[in-house]
């Protein structure tokens, strides 16, 4: 099952999103394409500029693709973001297993059809399932987890995760802003209005409902959870730049960022004023942080090969 009520129009808050964060014209064109994991579920992809993607975009749950729009307008380099299985243009999963292991898996063909090198960004959910797709993806030159270890708690979540939890029909789009800004979530009602719009659809009763499958379970619990240990295993066996941006206002405290740099002692972190959803409350800052590491990953990998030949 999948939701295909998709708008034509899906890019149409792009112009007003680069005014809010002063994010200069011509905008780096943006188009909607499809790619299939390889049990020939649809997956949908925004691609970013043209060219071989220097950066591949994972958000985090209950988000989407365009989450990463004013992130990718402004670092303005090739880059693709997708939508995680069950999310917006991807089809849902019969049974509700969004675990990062379960997305690692169903993203890996797409990743592997890239032709060059890239890093991987990844935020929440899209962070985790990052994590194992760079322990296996050999054009992977840095990892980049956005407000995320393994170790993060549903605790540490609750305030976010107490909206997600509540009604999941409303009236009007306008309630689903009110409810998101009284969770913390957003820097503008402008910004999390955007966001609301291109992640709902009108049923056919009238009433609004989100797109991502996580909203439509009834009785059906989502799987989500992981292994941590394995996704710390995978974190340790990574021999690329891993760099964590913590959001002052996210889901990474001071406990869990001890914790990232005793089991990662050669990481960086980057702390950033902002809330858990970096990329909407700040994209050019993270931009800036995006386009060092792909500097910093893509001058490693010149220094290797002039050294090799």
């Amino acid at each position: 099952m999948a939701n295909t009520a998709q708008s034509t129009d899906e890019f149409r808050f792009r112009a007003e999103e680069a005014a809010e964060f002063g994010i200069p014209l011509p905008l780096i064109p943006a188009i909607r394409v499809h790619d299939v994991d390889d049990d020939g579920r649809r997956l949908g992809v925004i691609r970013y500029g043209t060219g071989t993607p220097d950066v591949v975009f994972l958000h985090g749950a209950a988000l989407n693709a365009h989450t990463w729009d004013a992130t990718a307008a402004s670092l303005a380099a090739p880059a693709i973001a997708v939508d995680l299985p069950g999310h917006d243009d991807s089809e849902w999963r019969d049974d509700a297993d969004y675990r990062p292991e379960s997305v690692s898996a169903a993203l890996a063909p797409v990743v592997d059809r890239l032709s060059g090198r890239h890093i991987l960004v990844g935020q929440s959910l899209g962070g985790l399932a990052a994590a194992l797709l760079a322990a296996h993806d050999s054009a992977t030159t840095g990892l980049l987890l956005v407000d995320i270890t393994p170790d993060v708690s549903k605790e540490a979540a609750s305030p976010v995760a107490t909206f997600l939890a509540g009604p999941h029909d409303f009236a009007t789009r306008d309630e689903i802003v009110d409810g998101a800004r009284a969770a913390g979530i957003g820097v503008s009602r402008e910004s999390v209005a955007r966001g609301v719009a291109l992640n709902t659809r009108r049923r056919d009763d009238g009433r609004v409902v989100f797109s991502h499958h996580l909203a439509h379970l009834g009785g059906l619990q989502p799987s989500l959870t992981s292994d941590r240990t394995r996704l710390w295993n995978a974190l340790e066996s990574l021999s690329v730049p891993v760099w964590l941006v913590r959001a002052q206002r996210g889901f990474v405290d001071d406990a869990l960022t001890q914790a990232f740099s005793a089991h990662l002692p050669d990481s960086r972190v980057i702390e950033i004023d902002t809330g858990h959803n970096v990329q909407e409350d700040d994209p050019v800052a993270l931009a800036r942080i995006v386009a060092e590491m792909s500097g910093t990953c893509n001058t490693r990998i010149t220094t290797e090969r002039t050294t090799l030949e």
